[in-house]
């Protein structure tokens, strides 16, 4: 199972190489249904992977001249706020067994899981219905953009997933920038988030099996830049409708295996 798990790693970053995001809300079912991570745990992990992958494709944007640097400070710091507070305060503070219905049991690390999947199945949709280009964009609107930023801050924080189908709508029509633009500045905002989450995970004296997470965050980087290689030959936007299909059907697979497969 956990050389599948290795496979599966290169998902991460194949997609994000190849349609610019996505990849990313893999990384937790990944760790914990093929390397048995628990669902707490693989948060963390998933913030050092999501982050070192958005790290390197931040960098590819910026030697292109995609990233708007103003536009990715507005939206990370009141994020950073919101992740940090959500993953020292109400994160730890949720108590392991929730309460008990008939002899099941509600537990944080179902509770994960449950959310995420429903996270997986609204990114999806986001990624199968087809973007309308011709909509004309709203003025610039940085304080729509810091509200938006508090939620994915809270998303990145609880679930550890890089909120990337919120971030780039929200660039696209409250900062104005083009796709290109917006997506590289996104993986900035990404990166941000999730290394300075992962710090903090840290620091709060989390075990982690370093061996093992650089050794999925190699895989997913190999990935990424295989992706990147095929989107010079592939249309990338044509493939995203069918990655929000799979991503569609991996949510309901989390909700149906955690209700009634264990």
């Amino acid at each position: 199972m956990e050389y599948l798990g290795y496979f599966a790693s290169i998902i991460i970053g194949l997609s994000l190489g190849l349609i610019g995001g996505g990849g990313s809300i893999l990384a937790v079912p990944i760790l914990v249904y093929l390397f048995k991570i628990h669902p707490e745990q693989a948060t963390s992990y998933s913030l050092f992977i999501v982050g070192v992958t958005a790290m390197i494709g931040s960098y590819s944007h910026y030697r292109l001249g995609n990233l708007k640097i103003k536009a990715a400070l507005i939206f990370a710091i009141p994020s950073v706020f919101s992740l940090l507070f959500v993953r020292d305060i109400i994160l730890s503070k949720i108590p392991a067994l929730l309460f008990t219905i008939h002899n099941f049991e509600v537990s944080k690390n179902l509770l994960i899981m449950i959310v995420f999947a429903f996270l997986m199945i609204a990114a999806s949709i986001s990624m199968i219905k087809k973007s309308n280009t011709k909509k004309t964009p709203p003025k610039d609107s940085f304080s729509r953009i810091a509200i938006i930023g508090l939620l994915v801050g809270f998303i990145t924080g609880f679930l550890g997933a890089g909120g990337g189908f919120l971030i780039i709508p929200a660039l696209l029509f409250f900062a104005n920038l083009p796709m290109k633009q917006a997506i590289g500045t996104s993986l900035l905002i990404i990166f941000i988030n999730s290394l300075i989450g992962f710090g903090g995970d840290v620091c709060n004296g989390i075990i982690i099996n370093y061996k093992l997470l650089f050794t999925i965050s190699a895989i997913a980087i190999i990935g990424m830049f295989l992706g990147t290689y095929l989107s010079k030959k592939i249309d990338g936007a044509k493939l995203k409708p069918a990655f929000g299909w799979f991503v569609l059907v991996m949510g309901f697979y989390i909700i149906i295996k955690e209700f009634f497969l264990t």
